[in-house]
């Protein structure tokens, strides 16, 4: 490994994963909200020899976002090939901070910039996809992908942030090579900047069948996510901890948790109560009284927003990333989620699960019969619309 990634820096004083294991060839570090994740994510730029790419949904100009493309910017000034891919609908980055970079070096590339098209077909379709995945890799053998955004909604509050909460991973091994060339699938897909492929040429690097990286494409791979959850709900014969900010998935995984509760298995879902997006909340409520009847333990998130996606399945099957179960996620988007099979990692995300149930209120039949005529009107309305949320 890189001898400089390898450096403690002083940003992760008091920054320690929630929990770290060793699978195979990687390395796979826990990361709880952005206190943990971005001090990490800033330190592995900060030591970067060759190259960097950084791909987000959400790149903002506020003091998170400056942190960072400052250090993007100093990494290329010093001959570092850096890459970013941004969503130019979820980003609000000015074009004064697009020029820094460029200026800098750094090859920027925002994924289906909005302009004009022809046919309200294809402006729909444009709206719709989005590249909604976050991941950073540094050299190619440290990567990171979860939840966050670049923006300060995930700064730790005594970082100046708001603190929402997130989980995020880090890779250190042939996962950050799986991150890496899923980034360079879609830019050249995209038609990002010409960069220099020499620095990308990796030597091969043993799979490792605890970790694998999942990524949604808008076509051979479209429903991969999706399926990937199906099978391990499918198998599961002891627990299903599911941790969904926007939980609105398609009939076909609803049934087989309804079929997994059948068989005894225990199935716990924390959804967010404190959301960015109340509509998604609405329409998850609006499926609250099928998910009781079927045995569907329901905890919903209590104080700053939840915007965590992740799952552990009998303590083994677990996967952290930016999907979402609803449709946008598993249907529209490009999406990226991390999956490790690993008795050690799924203590330690079960371990996750159960802390975050300290702060959440269970939801009853009698929780859902107190609600008035135009909350459940409201949960009716947004579930009707929930294959466009």
């Amino acid at each position: 490994m890189n001898p400089a990634l390898a450096r403690r820096s002083p940003l992760l004083e008091g920054r320690e994963p929630y929990a770290e294991v060793l699978l195979g060839p990687n390395r796979v570090s826990l990361l709880r909200d952005g206190y943990q994740a971005y001090p990490a994510m800033l330190s592995a730029i900060e030591a970067a020899q060759s190259t960097i790419t950084l791909e987000t949904y959400i790149l903002r100009d506020d003091g998170t976002g400056k942190r960072f493309i400052a250090a993007l910017c100093e990494r290329a000034k010093a001959g570092v090939e850096v890459l970013l891919l941004f969503d130019a609908w979820g980003s609000s980055v000015s074009d004064e901070s697009l020029d820094v970079m460029k200026q800098a070096g750094v090859k920027v590339h925002a994924f289906l910039p909005l302009r004009f098209a022809s046919g309200l077909k294809k402006v729909v379709s444009r709206l719709l996809r989005r590249n909604h995945r976050k991941s950073l890799v540094v050299d190619g053998e440290v990567g990171f992908t979860g939840g966050l955004n670049v923006t300060d909604e995930y700064a730790a509050v005594a970082d100046g942030g708001e603190g929402w909460r997130d989980t995020h991973l880090r890779i250190e091994g042939s996962g950050a090579l799986q991150l890496e060339t899923l980034f360079l699938t879609t830019w050249r897909r995209q038609k990002g900047p010409r960069f220099d492929e020499k620095r990308f040429v990796r030597p091969r690097v043993a799979a490792c069948a605890a970790f694998n990286v999942v990524g949604n494409d808008f076509a051979l791979h479209q429903k991969a996510i999706r399926k990937a959850y199906v099978d391990a709900i499918g198998r599961a014969k002891n627990t299903i901890f599911l941790t969904q900010a926007y939980f609105l998935p398609p009939g076909k995984l609803l049934k087989t948790m309804y079929k997994a509760v059948r068989r005894g298995v225990r199935v716990a879902l924390i959804v967010a109560a404190t959301t960015d997006v109340k509509l998604v909340l609405w329409g998850a409520r609006g499926l609250y009284p099928k998910l009781l009847k079927n045995g569907v333990e329901i905890y919903e998130w209590q104080g700053r927003v939840l915007h965590a996606k992740t799952a552990v399945v009998d303590g083994t099957w677990a996967t952290v990333g930016s999907s979402n179960l609803d449709s946008l996620s598993l249907r529209q988007n490009l999406e990226v989620n991390a999956v490790v099979v690993d008795a050690d990692f799924g203590r330690a995300m079960e371990s996750l699960f159960l802390d975050d149930l300290a702060h959440c209120e269970r939801i009853t039949h009698e929780t859902v019969k107190g609600y008035g005529l135009i909350r459940r009107m409201l949960s009716w309305f947004a579930f009707q619309l929930r294959h466009w949320l």
